[in-house]
């Protein structure tokens, strides 16, 4: 069962995931102790990252106890700007004030399949209390492509998957294991994603075509425009 959420603009949408993460890292800290949570990159995030490092936010929550993951890197050194890392770096992480040994990175600057290995295996013991998620126009999330290898993926928490159409290796969370997070929420902004978030919510199931299809049970939280092509009601 897919839950979606219409809000007014990015800026309302930002403010409902902060809501929304404040309270759910909130219930993991008190059951659990500890709030794993696993970060995207892109800028339909960068307000929700901005808003979670205001001194009004950050108080809502005992980041100190937060692990931090990521959803997919870009195969880059850690301080290049196409990073995801260095993103959620710079926009939440420093001003959070999150320690350095609760920040789990992929490692972009290695060769891809032993940096996958590597994260894999940080994660073989990892559920996560929730995952942040975007849509691409090509209705991909993390780096899940579509007509990419990553999407047969079954015993892997994190492969190397190579992306045709970029001509680039990625770093990505498979399918299977994003689907073992408590809570999964995808962020979704901008007309530009009207159609492909139609076709994964609403169109026939081809997971192939439409990568983010493999999803279960997440939260959808969009702006009106990228709901605009959604049946009404």
């Amino acid at each position: 069962m897919q839950a979606v959420k219409v809000h007014r603009d990015l800026a309302d949408l930002a403010w409902a995931a902060a809501a929304l993460l404040i309270r759910l890292g909130a219930q993991a800290l008190a059951e659990r102790g500890e709030f794993h949570v696993a970060l995207s990159g892109g800028g339909t995030f960068l307000p929700l990252y901005a808003l979670l490092a205001l001194p009004e936010w950050r108080a809502r929550l005992d980041w100190s106890r937060a692990q931090i993951y990521f959803a997919d890197e870009r195969c880059v050194p850690p301080d290049r700007a196409e990073s995801n890392y260095n993103l959620a770096r710079q926009a939440l992480l420093t001003p959070l004030g999150v320690p350095e040994a609760n920040v789990h990175r992929m490692r972009g600057e290695e060769a891809p399949e032993q940096a996958a290995e590597a994260y894999d295996a940080l994660l073989k013991n990892v559920t996560l209390d929730l995952i942040l998620l975007g849509l691409g126009e090509d209705a991909h999330t993390a780096s899940l492509f579509p007509e990419t290898a990553a999407l047969s993926a079954r015993e892997r928490a994190c492969v190397a998957n190579y992306v045709p159409k970029l001509s680039e290796w990625r770093l990505t969370l498979t399918a299977p294991y994003i689907n073992t997070a408590r809570h999964k929420v995808f962020l979704v902004s901008g007309a530009d994603k009207a159609s492909a978030l139609r076709a994964v919510l609403h169109g026939a199931p081809d997971p192939q075509r439409y990568p983010a299809q493999l999803i279960r049970e997440a939260h959808w939280l969009i702006d009106s425009a990228a709901a605009a092509e959604l049946p009404r009601g």
